[in-house]
């Protein structure tokens, strides 16, 4: 019985020979062959599976493409469509144009990051950030950090190794990726101290924890990813900061989203500011950058100066504060506020505030000029949410487009694989790209990525 011989790709020195000639500007010798490597690896596998052998130009092509790949490692664009405007697994808040490109030039040059500018030696951590958290919040002293977990771990490891902090039992929460309030007091060296019950918890729930020493902390956590109804209660933010300080305990109160407009000028529930818990006795305010802030994922504390400056001392802080470009980008988008353009320049408040009826025009454009032979393109009145934890439940009025005619999981998967890729979602079996959450300047892109999708 005869067997045919097994084919091989060619060596990785056969490869490197077709690939140099083809390269547009050189590699080091230890990265191509790495990339060579890779590819006849591939080949092998594919030569194992009973495919055609690819001639070696057609494998020195894919040797260069794959550095080309390498070279250019950028996310895929990516236009949301799904009437979430913080969303969470694509990236949260879009950032302000000013922030963008102030990130830009501080990942390009130099900046004094610690260096006094007036006497020339080391001085205080770019502070820019933290300045405008003091005017915009009131707060004594502020500190940015990495994210807000950090930031919450950071202030409640105030309570100290085995101290008490005191925690409503409604408000332990998830908040998010798997982490919850109960471990990261934990995590932070502190004794978790239940109070009051799931759906009612009030101020004197807190007494026995602080009157008798055993809480040092009291944490407030205010529910921003879930909504509680019917016989519920809460404790009075400044009847517990009077009860705290009485007996020595501070009051660490942690917004999530942490908003510096207020939300009902738009529709919306009132959702809690940093200045008014700092103006109703808490001591310090944790919230997010990421969120309805608008800005890079940063966590933000604000409160009051001695205990920001024993948190900024914490060698923790350390391994949880951010980067030059972050902070220069949380800066420039904490500046729009100071100026007063945080709704016409910083992305998720433009999107908050477009005008429905904006949004229907835009709608009925997309769909004119995205139909195809064999759909059904059409306006469609949506609810557009917020997302990212912030305000459950509630909605924006909005309109998109809804593509009908075709399987909807199909076209879903053609405008995701696209470019840009286009995220939307499916309601009685069709689909339906929200245009809230779309930034005009993309429509025409939107539109070409419908048409290509339904091919």
């Amino acid at each position: 019985m005869s067997t045919v011989p097994k084919a091989h790709p060619p060596s990785v020195e056969a490869v490197l020979a077709a690939t140099r000639p083809r390269l547009a500007a050189p590699s080091a010798n230890d990265a191509l062959a790495a990339v060579a490597r890779t590819v006849i690896g591939e080949e092998r596998d594919r030569l194992v599976g009973g495919a055609a052998a690819r001639a070696i130009d057609e494998l020195a092509g894919a040797v260069v493409a794959r550095l080309d790949q390498l070279g250019r490692s950028t996310p895929p664009s990516t236009i949301n469509a799904t009437g979430v405007i913080i969303h969470t697994n694509l990236g949260r808040a879009p950032w302000p144009r000013v922030a963008i490109e102030t990130a830009a030039a501080a990942a390009r040059d130099y900046l004094m990051l610690e260096l006094d500018r007036e006497t020339g030696r080391r001085g205080s951590r770019f502070r820019t950030a933290e300045e405008h958290l003091v005017a915009l919040t009131g707060g004594e002293d502020a500190l940015v950090t990495n994210n807000n977990a950090a930031a919450l771990a950071l202030a409640v490891g105030l309570a100290g190794r085995g101290r008490g902090v005191a925690v409503s039992r409604g408000e332990l929460v998830e908040i998010g990726g798997g982490v919850r309030i109960p471990e990261i007091i934990r995590r932070a060296g502190a004794r978790l101290i239940e109070v009051g019950t799931t759906n009612r918890t009030r101020v004197a729930d807190f007494e026995p924890a602080v009157a008798e020493g055993r809480a040092t902390v009291v944490l407030r956590v205010h529910p921003s990813n879930f909504r509680q109804a019917g016989f519920t209660e809460a404790p009075d933010a400044a009847g517990l900061a009077d009860l705290a300080h009485a007996h020595g305990a501070i009051v660490v109160d942690d917004l999530g989203s942490g908003a510096l407009l207020p939300t009902e000028a738009f529709g919306l529930a009132h959702e809690p500011m940093p200045s008014e818990r700092l103006a109703a006795g808490a001591d310090l305010v944790t919230f997010s950058g990421d969120k309805l802030v608008g800005g890079p994922q940063a966590g933000l504390i604000v409160g009051r100066g001695d205990l920001v400056g024993r948190i900024r001392r914490d060698p923790l802080a350390r391994a949880m504060r951010p980067d030059k470009v972050t902070l220069a980008a949380v800066a420039a988008t904490l500046a729009l506020y100071r100026a007063g353009r945080a709704v016409e320049e910083i992305p998720v408040w433009r999107m908050i505030a477009a005008p429905v009826d904006a949004i229907r025009e835009r709608a009925e454009m997309v769909a004119t000029a995205a139909g195809a032979s064999g759909t059904a393109v059409a306006v469609v009145a949506t609810d557009a949410t917020i997302g990212g934890g912030s305000l459950p439940g509630e909605v924006l009025p909005s309109f998109g487009v809804s593509i009908g005619g075709r399987p909807a999981n199909r076209v879903l998967a053609a405008l995701r694989q696209g470019t840009p890729a286009v995220i939307g979602r499916i309601e009685g079996g069709r689909v339906v790209l929200d245009l809230r959450t779309v930034d005009p300047e993309r429509d025409a892109e939107l539109t070409a990525a419908v048409r290509a999708a339904l091919g």
